[in-house]
């Protein structure tokens, strides 16, 4: 594990070095400065980007004033030691008072404990905020003083990626269809009830790609998810892992997935198809189930409906359930993030037959995709998704990214029908990265 700006600070009794005190300012300004919050973001490298936003509302960033990192299965209980540590050493002067406003550290955590992407937490120098009518600014140091206060204005217009060209990932469509196929065969042998597959896709382009076109397109085309940048991993998730906001916790369920067709007649048609699909309603089911059971132990009393509704997206409808509870044990929104993952929607039904057959069938690293995404304050609100409809930058190359796409394999999924479901998950990134 590392910390900035001090990797050689002392250690406390757990092994998670003490962070310098951190100095933190947020003042109220006109939400009319806020604009678009993508717009306001200056030419940084994409791990110097942070996001957060939906339907205009939400948080960015830059710059890194504190960053920690772990690796391996205690990456969540570490990151959370850190962060209580930052948090509760920080000098905050905090006129706005709402979820998201003081110290706040955005997040990002691989899917799997051997991956060595492991996990990030990262404070900004600089983040803007907005919540309705409400915006506000916060500025962060290490050490005695703050930086200077920027100006903020909107932005000139990022550059457009050059010459992108898509190749293979780690497998082909038809190799990983192939795959598919035997994890079929496993859950009809009875060794599970439901497995998430994913597949990766390369993207080469001739020069470094800017961090904020990609958000922009994603923010303007995607605006129901939650657009998001951590420590170079981007994309719009559509999917809720846990918000927790003064005592309500709250997790959006998705799964079970139809293409839209892009006639609005047609769609509908597909919604009610969708909505009575028995393949998707079962996937569906343990997705819930496992969210549930997750949450209970945390909860005093929770509201779990008994049929999904279908959310329409740009180019896919989901079947997907709002589950909410009251909690009851003080967790922060990173420690119920933690107890989440991972849910049946990104892994499968029994937990253990899912991931074992994931790491012996999928023929990739994950690294964070698939993880929890998203932010935290020094009180324990925030939210945080699943790393869905992303993509990330190579670690020693700005000009690679890997997209990533997954799907839900119950007995009754069709390789082929998977393959075409993963192609249109894989959709929003390849269009951002596009020039049209």
């Amino acid at each position: 594990m590392s910390i900035l700006p001090s990797p050689a600070d002392p250690a406390d009794s757990r092994g998670v070095p003490t962070a310098l005190p951190l100095v933190v300012r947020t003042v109220q300004i006109p939400a009319t400065i806020a604009g678009s919050l993508v717009d306001l973001l200056p030419a940084r490298g994409p791990r110097e980007v942070t996001s957060w936003v939906r339907r205009g509302d939400g948080l960015v960033g830059w710059g890194r004033a504190a960053a920690f990192t772990a690796a391996g299965t205690h990456r969540f209980a570490d990151a959370s030691a850190w962060w209580a540590q930052v948090s509760e050493a920080a000098v905050v002067r905090d006129e706005v008072r709402l979820p998201g406003t003081g110290v706040v550290a955005f997040g990002s955590f691989s899917y799997a404990a051997s991956s060595p992407s492991g996990a990030t937490l990262v404070v900004p120098e600089v983040l803007v905020g907005r919540r309705g009518s409400t915006a506000w600014l916060t500025t962060v140091a290490a050490g005695a003083q703050l930086p200077p206060t920027p100006a903020l204005a909107v932005q000139s217009p990022p550059e457009a990626p050059e010459d992108v060209r898509f190749a293979d990932g780690s497998l082909s469509a038809a190799r990983w269809e192939g795959v598919v196929a035997r994890a079929v065969a496993r859950i009809a042998a009875g060794e599970l009830d439901k497995v998430v597959l994913a597949r990766d896709l390369a993207a080469d382009a001739a020069g470094p790609v800017d961090p904020r076109w990609l958000l922009r397109r994603l923010a303007e085309r995607y605006e129901t998810t939650w657009v998001f940048a951590v420590d170079g991993l981007v994309g719009a998730t559509p999917e809720l892992l846990v918000r927790r906001e003064r005592g309500l916790v709250t997790s959006r369920v998705l799964a079970g997935t139809i293409r839209r067709s892009g006639n609005d007649e047609h769609d509908l048609a597909l919604a009610a198809s969708l909505a009575r699909s028995s393949k998707d309603l079962e996937e569906h089911e343990y997705a819930v189930r496992s969210v549930a059971d997750a949450l209970a132990p945390h909860c005093s009393s929770m509201n779990v409906p008994d049929s999904p509704f279908v959310l329409h997206l740009a180019n896919v409808m989901h079947l997907a359930t709002d589950v909410t509870g009251v909690l009851r044990d003080g967790t922060t929104s990173l420690g119920l993030a933690a107890s989440l993952h991972p849910s049946a929607a990104v892994c499968g039904t029994p937990t253990a037959s899912a991931d074992s057959l994931i790491d012996e069938v999928e023929g990739m690293d994950r690294g964070r995709y698939a993880g929890p995404v998203g932010w935290l304050d020094a009180t324990g609100d925030g939210e945080w998704g699943i790393a869905l409809r992303c993509a990330a930058y190579d670690a020693g190359d700005d000009a690679r990214l890997r997209l990533f796409a997954g799907c839900g394999i119950v007995a009754g999924s069709d390789p082929e029908a998977e393959v075409a479901e993963s192609d249109a998950k894989l959709v929003p990134m390849r269009d951002a990265l596009s020039t049209l």
